[in-house]
């Protein structure tokens, strides 16, 4: 068989490596950090289900717990819109580095080999095919590369232009987070447990307190970059709102980036493919990815199984992409089209829509498992959407934005319902460049 680098340790390409090496490959997996170190000091919210698809079983149950439906609130504070997802169908919540020790845990049984605190650096290409990789320690090569490096992936960044895969995230494409565990300061009953904020202070970006047993978990996320002072300032203001947020730092306090935008637009050249963080991979609302990463990693390892002659070309990568925009990023595409509409509208604006049932407690029941957009636009009912029709019309000044963001939308479906069946390299750059302009037209 064939011998597959997995550049990074992101979970999707951990997952991936996972389910080559049970297919026969030789895989190895090269991390900068240390196999300890792996994972932020925090916890994450994903879908139990995703472990099926890895062919992984669930975690020891004391590893994690079910996580409590939220409560949203616009920039005035002044509706609370809270969601009720039933027990059975809400995730599961689980710290961070208790997730990757499981899951290289299970790669390792499976055969996947680990170089732990080597940084990658870059592709190493022959010609417009990807052939390895250079790491600190010198260069490695294989028949396929997947980047699994995240965000700013020195391997997608690296690639010559003529393999059409689109470097940069693009503006207001991805949250900078700052997430922090302080103390719990009062032992008062708290109802509503898990507050998200939109808009908080009127600043782009959102807000949580969670009010656990032992400890309060607030997340502050921007569109912009922010300092140490300016997230204990932010901190402060929670307060006011939130007795039970403490002001000493029990952990995490970490700064991250995390990609909130409509899936990459090329995931794949000869003898490469990206997955994760790097493919953008996220729920572009509310930026979680660790399931559909999973997911991915199924649809990759499914897609090199049918390569027979193992050749790895976009040719035979491409049904990767097309199973992952018709699972997933078809519906993550027009959900970001959504996402920028939040980053147009004035913080009375979004009041105005929340107040006046517009946005309503049913639209926040998206999810990390999330891949529809209709609840959102159209309600439970044709009454539903009756009323957030009446509601958005009260504002012409709103509803012109709104119609934008649709015109939009509709315009990004029609790019995607085009992409190509077969990989032919005239035909795929000619879809990459349509469903560029078409993500990218101003609102």
């Amino acid at each position: 068989m064939s011998r597959i680098i997995v550049a990074g340790g992101g979970h999707g390409g951990i997952a991936a490596a996972s389910l080559l090496a049970k297919q026969g490959h030789d895989v190895t997996v090269f991390e900068r950090h240390a196999e300890n170190a792996m994972g932020y000091d925090w916890t994450d919210i994903f879908a139990p289900g995703a472990f099926a698809e890895i062919e992984m079983p669930l975690p020891a149950k004391e590893l994690y717990e079910t996580k409590e439906n939220m409560t949203f609130y616009g920039p005035g504070y002044h509706t609370a819109l809270r969601q009720d997802i039933p027990e059975e169908k809400l995730e599961i919540k689980m710290e961070r580095r208790d997730i990757y020790a499981h899951i290289i845990g299970c790669a390792k049984e499976n055969g996947v080999k680990f170089v732990f605190e080597t940084a990658v650096l870059g592709p190493v290409t022959l010609g417009n095919r990807v052939v390895g990789i250079k790491t600190e320690k010198g260069a490695e090569y294989a028949d396929l590369v997947i980047d699994a490096c995240g965000i700013d992936s020195p391997v997608k960044n690296g690639l010559p232009a003529a393999c059409g895969v689109v470097p940069g995230v693009g503006k207001n494409n991805q949250f900078y987070v700052y997430r922090a565990f302080y103390n719990r300061a009062s032992d008062e009953e708290v109802q509503d447990k898990y507050k998200v904020c939109l808009f908080a202070e009127g600043k782009l970006g959102i807000g949580w307190v969670a009010t656990e047993e032992k400890y309060t978990d607030l997340l502050i996320g921007r569109f912009e970059p922010f300092d140490l002072d300016e997230a204990n300032r932010t901190a402060e203001y929670y307060r006011s709102l939130n007795p039970s947020l403490g002001d000493k730092l029990v952990r995490g306090g970490q700064f991250v980036k995390i990609p909130v935008r409509q899936p990459l637009s090329k995931l794949v050249c000869d003898g490469y493919a990206a997955i994760g963080d790097c493919a953008y991979m996220t729920v572009p609302v509310i930026g979680s990815g660790i399931a559909n990463s999973f997911k991915a990693a199924r649809m990759l390892a499914d897609t090199v199984r049918e390569d027979k002659a193992c050749a790895f070309s976009a040719e035979t990568l491409w049904n990767y992409q097309r199973r992952y925009y018709k699972a997933l990023g078809n519906s993550f595409a027009v959900l970001a089209c959504v996402k920028e509409a939040l980053t147009v509208l004035t913080p009375a604006e979004l009041d105005y829509l929340i107040d006046n049932g517009v946005i309503t407690a049913n639209d926040m029941s998206i999810d990390a498992d999330t891949t529809s957009l209709m609840g959102i636009l159209q309600g439970n009912s044709p009454a539903d959407y009756k009323k957030k029709l009446v509601g958005a019309v009260k504002d012409k000044v709103l509803l012109a934005k709104l119609l934008r963001v649709g015109k939009k939308a509709a315009g990004v479906m029609a790019v995607l319902s085009r992409m190509p069946r077969g990989y032919s390299s005239q035909n795929v750059t000619r879809w990459v460049d349509a469903y560029e302009k078409a993500i990218t037209k101003s609102l």
